[in-house]
Order: structure tokens, then sequence, then C-alpha cells
């Protein structure tokens, strides 16, 4: 049977197993938590309405 090979998430290779895909951006010395602080997640969202289209058949 054949290995299917995984691609690296970081460079246009095949994964080579170091592992830099797991460390932390923000700390470079820990390996990542998803702990979600180097993403920049609100609590709250804004949208902006341009227009309110109604259907006029019903």
């Amino acid at each position: 049977m054949s290995e299917k090979v995984k691609k690296c998430v970081l460079y246009d290779r095949d994964c080579i197993g170091c592992l830099e895909c797991e460390i932390c951006d923000l700390d470079p010395n820990k390996i990542c938590d998803n702990c979600g602080k180097c993403l920049d997640i609100r609590d709250d969202a804004v949208i902006k309405i341009d227009a309110i289209i109604m259907n006029e058949d019903k």
C-alpha cells in the first residue's frame, strides 16, 4: 500500500516533520496550544447594510 504524503502547511513542499507549524507565533519557545491570542478575534462584529430588498409577491 502506498502511504499518502502530507503537504506542508507553511511552505510549498511535502511535510518533512520539522514541526515548525506547531510553534506559537507570539512565543517561539512555546508549542501552539490554540489559545487564539495571535488571532484578531473580536467579541462583536459590525456589518453595513446597503439596502433592504423586500419581496413584493408575498
